[in-house]
């Protein structure tokens, strides 16, 4: 079967996930970037008692991934691989393996947003989402903000941890 062309929109959104995420975004840092080589103790340190942890950042981007690809594709909830949603709280106790298992879930997540993107038609872009109250263009827009955002609070907390 002879493969489609993605259309421009679609390509374009998918380079904003990817330039947020992992490729070299004209904005500096990328989320995945930030958390290269940070380990399980600084992944859970907090700056404040009441600040969240990398892990926790990480953790949420992860989930948010996994909403936005949920509200594309139509699926039910349920689906994400830890019970709660939104924000996950992460004891200081955490395991490096445990990081390791949230870093693979953060880019589980990122190629299931990017496969629910590439499959969407074109045409779909302007419709509302399934929960969300937004276009699908606003909706994707607004989840490579959101890892762009949480790139730049990883960042400073990485900076802290680095000099407490």
């Amino acid at each position: 079967m002879p493969r489609t062309k993605t259309p421009a929109a679609i390509e374009m959104l998918l380079a904003a996930l990817d330039d947020a995420y992992h490729t070299n975004g004209w904005h500096g840092p990328t989320l995945r970037g930030a958390i290269r080589r940070v380990d399980a103790e600084e992944a859970v340190w907090r700056p404040k008692s009441v600040a969240h942890s990398i892990a926790e950042i990480t953790l949420h981007c992860a989930y948010w991934k996994y909403a936005g690809m949920r509200r594309l594709t139509g699926a039910k909830r349920g689906g994400f691989p830890i019970k709660g949603s939104n924000w996950f709280v992460i004891g200081a106790d955490s395991s490096a393996s445990q990081w390791k298992d949230i870093v693979k879930l953060l880019d589980d997540m990122h190629a299931s947003l990017r496969e629910a993107v590439a499959a969407l038609p074109a045409n779909r872009l302007n419709a509302v989402t399934t929960g969300a109250k937004v276009t699908n263009l606003k909706l994707i827009h607004g989840l490579a903000a959101h890892d762009a955002y949480h790139t730049g609070q990883i960042r400073m907390i990485r900076g802290q941890y680095g000099k407490r």
